[in-house]
């Protein structure tokens, strides 16, 4: 379900928050869907219990998860401002890394806006 990676920068928490909130967010995991205990998924992704268990807690403070005492983690209903909070929160994390790797490579933020649009442009015609 997740691909964790140890050579990706970004925090393994952060991986299995990011892919978790996609997941929900694009439909793939409805409300109500059960998820892993925090055990079972640091087993699944070769990962401390911690690591999960940080992951479940940012979820579960962005209202995307609840966690039942003896019951499980599971998908929670999110309203639709819920569900758009999410997603721009996903973006704005996206995003921030492509400005990153942007200024890396010396790309002028100008150019980059010109990049963006031209891409929203073009979606818009489809």
């Amino acid at each position: 379900m997740l691909s964790i990676s140890p050579a990706n920068p970004q925090p393994l928490y952060l991986q299995v928050v990011d892919q978790l909130r996609a997941l929900i967010l694009a439909g793939d995991l409805s409300p109500g869907d059960p998820l892993p205990s925090v055990r079972q998924l640091a087993i699944d992704i070769a990962t401390s219990v911690i690591t999960t268990r940080r992951a479940y807690l940012e979820l579960e403070r962005e209202g995307l998860i609840v966690t039942r005492p003896g019951r499980g983690t599971f998908v929670a209903e999110l309203d639709a401002h819920q569900r758009r909070s999410a997603a721009l929160a996903l973006l704005q994390r996206e995003l921030g890394g492509w400005l990153a790797r942007a200024q890396a490579l010396g790309v002028e933020p100008r150019a980059l806006q010109d990049l963006l649009d031209s891409a929203i442009e073009r979606e818009v015609r489809r």
